[in-house]
């Protein structure tokens, strides 16, 4: 079936709304991308205009709901289970596990945790060291489609791609051709919906030992990414840790953190400790 037509305008207006929402950067030439995802879109809803959908997204009292139907329609959901898992590993071993053993108990978020295997892979760590009731852990993303199936604790075949021995019928079983978490790990989770672009949301969640955003600030222009970060790093106690994707840097921000190596993995540390 044909999209409906896109002009420029449309586009720049359309993807304009978007970024504010969540972020995501639309460039000029993922113009057709977009008019393919926002068609399907705005034909379900009724519309053979896509101005009349972004007049509806941006001015209707039901717009708003739409509007976050449509953002996770256009989230990426690409996760699997111990996905660059060193700098999961070091976490656990090195910072969580002796703050437990210490008669702390630190407190970890995983941003943008899509249907959450990274979560529940650094849950494995946990409990395979003993400490995961010491630890609190947060996982929060912005599609309530994917928080269900992490809830749920249900993935697919793809997300044991990168699975080390000894962690199937462990940590996990295959039942009808679907991976399934053992619900305790999937209880020692906190699920939250949490946008990243609002400060607010983020300031709301508290502080904490470590966050994990790895993976996300690639689909952000530089100035929305550094709002993040900033963000984050305000959520960190002194001497907490940001950890971001193998991908992603932050040293060209110039934020108020301090990057070290651990074992071959890369810290952000907030000063004041």
């Amino acid at each position: 079936m044909a999209s409906l037509p896109m002009s420029p305008q449309v586009f720049s207006i359309l993807s304009a709304l978007i970024e504010q929402r969540a972020g995501l950067h639309y460039a000029p030439e993922d113009r057709e991308l977009l008019q393919d995802k926002v068609s399907s879109r705005a034909e379900e809803a009724g519309f053979d205009s896509l101005l009349d959908y972004y007049y509806y997204l941006r001015y209707d009292p039901a717009g708003s709901e739409a509007l976050d139907a449509l953002v996770d329609s256009l989230l990426v959901h690409e996760t699997y289970f111990f996905r660059e898992a060193l700098p999961l590993s070091v976490l656990a071993e090195d910072v969580l596990a002796p703050a437990v053993h210490a008669g702390r108990r630190p407190r970890v978020w995983c941003a943008a945790c899509s249907t959450g295997e990274e979560p529940l892979t650094l849950a494995m760590m946990l409990a395979d060291r003993g400490v995961l009731s010491g630890v609190e852990l947060v996982a929060s993303d912005l599609s309530t489609r994917a928080l269900e199936r992490a809830r749920a604790g249900e993935h697919n075949l793809r997300s044991m791609r990168a699975l080390p021995p000894g962690v199937e019928g462990r940590w996990l079983e295959v039942h009808d051709g679907r991976p399934r978490v053992k619900q305790e790990l999937v209880d020692a989770v906190d699920w939250r919906r949490v946008n990243l672009v609002d400060a607010a949301m983020v300031a709301a969640l508290g502080t904490f030992d470590a966050i994990l955003c790895r993976n996300v600030l690639i689909y952000f222009q530089d100035e929305t990414a550094l709002r993040v970060v900033e963000s984050l790093t305000r959520a960190l106690v002194p001497g907490g840790n940001l950890l971001v994707g193998t991908s992603e840097s932050l040293m060209r921000f110039g934020t108020a953190l301090s990057c070290e190596e651990r074992r071959g993995a890369f810290f952000y540390t907030r000063e004041g400790a």
